[in-house]
């Protein structure tokens, strides 16, 4: 990768890809030892195991920040501004990867608690490029 951004961007995209192939593998293996009908699937994965409803919420939250954090560090990229960009950029992909990490251990209040500042950081970074993008 030629920036920091760019790297971050293919971090993101990569951890949501892998905990959705996680997921699909997990599933597979639950059709595969008869555990559970191909059609029987919930989206949320609420009819499975604690871990695989943490997974599910873990991979969605992924999806559902990844657009914000993809159009910033695009943007960055395409008004050559990654100067704004590329000094947080590892930290935005760190706090999303414990954040999910975090998730898929625990829901005790201290995980839950780690988990919100991991995403306070993130949230935290976004806005700071927004702002920095728009006035920058």
């Amino acid at each position: 990768m030629n920036n920091v951004s760019a790297t971050a961007l293919i971090g993101l995209t990569a951890w949501t890809l892998f905990l959705l192939v996680l997921m699909e593998a997990l599933r597979t293996r639950l059709v595969v030892t008869k555990t559970v009908a191909p059609n029987e699937f919930k989206p949320d994965n609420s009819n499975l195991s604690p871990f695989m409803q943490r997974l599910a919420r873990a991979h969605a939250n992924c999806v559902e920040c990844l657009p914000v954090f993809a159009v910033l560090l695009i943007l960055a990229q395409l008004t050559n501004r990654t100067s704004i960009t590329n000094p947080l950029a590892p930290w935005l992909l760190a706090a999303r990867v414990v954040q999910s990490c975090v998730h898929l251990m625990s829901l005790s209040v201290a995980a839950v608690n780690i988990r919100f500042v991991a995403f306070a950081v993130q949230i935290t970074i976004a806005i700071y490029w927004l702002v920095a993008l728009l006035l920058g």
